[in-house]
C-alpha cells in the first residue's frame, strides 16, 4: 500500500502518460490512413478503365476541342450564325458606347485629392 500525500503513484502517472500518448498516436494514425486511402482511391480510379459513358463524353469533348482549334472559333458556324453575331455586337456597341467588346475593359481609378483641414 502507498501513502496518500496528495500525489499519484509513479505507475499511475506513467499509465496516464501512456494513454495520452496513445490518443495522440491514434489521431495521427487516423489522419495518415485517411490521406493514404484518399490517394489510393484516386490512383485506383486512374488505373482502371473508364466507364463507357464517361469515355464517350471525354472523346466528344476532345473531338470538339480539336475541331474548334482547327476552325479558329465556333465549330460548324454557318453564315446565319455570323450574321446574328455581328447584329448583336452592333447592338451592344450602340448601347454601351462602342469600343472593343472582345477585350476586357481597362479600368483607371485616379488618386483622390485629400486636403488637410485646419486644426
Amino acid at each position: 500500500m502507498f501513502l496518500d500525500c496528495g500525489r499519484k503513484p509513479e505507475y499511475l502517472m506513467s499509465l496516464h502518460r501512456l494513454f495520452q500518448l496513445s490518443s495522440v498516436l491514434r489521431s495521427a494514425l487516423t489522419l495518415t490512413l485517411r490521406r493514404n486511402i484518399g490517394m489510393s482511391a484516386v490512383v485506383f480510379n486512374k488505373a482502371k478503365e473508364l466507364d463507357p459513358v464517361q469515355k464517350l463524353f471525354l472523346d466528344k469533348i476532345r473531338d470538339y476541342s480539336s475541331k474548334s482549334k482547327a476552325a479558329g472559333g465556333i465549330v460548324d458556324a454557318g453564315p446565319s450564325y455570323q450574321k446574328n453575331m455581328s447584329e448583336e455586337v452592333a447592338k451592344l456597341q450602340r448601347l454601351f458606347g462602342g469600343g472593343d467588346l472582345t477585350k476586357f475593359p481597362d479600368f483607371k481609378f485616379p488618386e483622390a485629392k485629400l486636403e488637410e483641414g485646419a486644426k
